[in-house]
Order: C-alpha cells, then sequence, then structure tokens
C-alpha cells in the first residue's frame, strides 16, 4: 500500500479510495427466530433496528460511487476454524448461516447487481477468503465497517484490516450486538487506538464535500 499519511478524515474519507463493507446482516443474526435469538438466546432487536440505517449509509455510498462490499457468514461445521466448532457445539448442534440456508440469507438489506458478495467462514472478512486482493485492485485504503455482530465479526474484520494497512472507519449507527456493553467496549476501543468513529451522516458529509 501507499505510505502517504491520510492524517485528516476528509482525506481517510475521499470516495476514490474508500469502500464500505457491511457484515453478517442476515437473518440468523438478525431475525427473531433465527440462530442468535433461538439458540444462542440473545436479544437481537438492536440488530433487526439497524438495518435502515446500514441501507441508508449503502445508499450515500452508491450515489458517491463508493464501492460497497457484502460479506455473509457460511458457518458450516466442516468449513470453519476447530476453535469456533467447538464454541458451537457448546451451544447447540443447530447450523449457524448453513449452505443454502434461511438463516444465511440477507435480512433487511440487499446488494445491487454487480457489487461483490463474499463468504467467509470465521469471524473476520479477511480469514479465508480474497477480500484484500479485491480491495487492493480497486485501489481502496479505507474501508467503512457496518453491520454485526459489533464486539465479534465487525470488530475482527476492522482490526484484520489496520493490521493490513487499511484505514478504518467505523460507522456509529449502523452496527450492532446482542451485547450492549461489548458493542460500547468496541466503539470505545475503535476510537481509542484503531480509527475513526462517526455515523453515516458525518461519513455522508465528507463525501458531499469532495471536489473532485
Amino acid at each position: 500500500m501507499t505510505s502517504d499519511l491520510l492524517e485528516s478524515i476528509e482525506r481517510r474519507l475521499d470516495p476514490g479510495h474508500t469502500a464500505v463493507m457491511v457484515i453478517d446482516m442476515q437473518n440468523d443474526f438478525c431475525a427473531e427466530d433465527g440462530y442468535v435469538e433461538k439458540v444462542v438466546g440473545k436479544d437481537v432487536s438492536a440488530c433487526r433496528a439497524v438495518a435502515p440505517g446500514v441501507m441508508g449509509l449503502v445508499e450515500k455510498a452508491r450515489a458517491h460511487r463508493v464501492p460497497v462490499i457484502w460479506i455473509k457468514a457460511n458457518y458450516d461445521p466442516e468449513r470453519v476454524p476447530e476453535g469456533m466448532r467447538v464454541k458451537q457445539r457448546e451451544k447447540s448442534s443447530v447450523v449457524c448461516c448453513g449452505t443454502g440456508s434461511w438463516g444465511a440469507e440477507f435480512y433487511g438489506v440487499a446488494a445491487a447487481p454487480g457489487e461483490m458478495v463474499i463468504e467467509k467462514h470465521s469471524f473476520s472478512a479477511f480469514a479465508g477468503t480474497d477480500v484484500e486482493r479485491q480491495l487492493l485492485a480497486r485501489g481502496i485504503r479505507t474501508i467503512v465497517f457496518a453491520g454485526v455482530q459489533t464486539n465479534v465479526c465487525v470488530e475482527s474484520s476492522l482490526r484484520d484490516a489496520v493490521c493490513r494497512g487499511f484505514y478504518a472507519v467505523l460507522a456509529s449507527d449502523c452496527i450492532a450486538s446482542h451485547t450492549p456493553p461489548l458493542h460500547d467496549a468496541t466503539v470505545k476501543n475503535v476510537q481509542f487506538l484503531f480509527g475513526d468513529v462517526l455515523d453515516r451522516n458525518a461519513i455522508g458529509i465528507v463525501w458531499e464535500s469532495d471536489t473532485r
């Protein structure tokens, strides 16, 4: 990646080198009858509530020709890392976001024709996928993160992105978790060390001020 530092938020969010990454907005993580509510026993109403905000961010991105990358989990037991498989079995033999299942389908969001949809089999979008190659091929330097769960797959993907040299922006009103204290901890940790935290309106204002 290039070595010139992007020292202002305006430069970091330049539409010419920014992408939006939407993570795991799927029925098993967001819907009332999904895996997290039925099997894990967690309230995911916050994840349902964030869907319109995610699509609002996506529409802003499309309007400014910012690429949108959709990340979908597939946690078939034979595909996930062994540590994840063990933790899954502690809860249930039910598969989360299994191949071809209702639980793996998008919840409250939709990719447009031509937008990348990348399947992952681990918490991070970068683990075992070609997402990094796809981003670099498009000249992407900054990733705006949205989706669920804030403290698991969003955070894992964001940390990996930063470690690979990307700038990270957390869209604060486009993320959610079934565990509010852990959601809050991720937001604070990103603010402290990993990147920028802005809501979708603030992100949109930066894109609208672009004068290219």
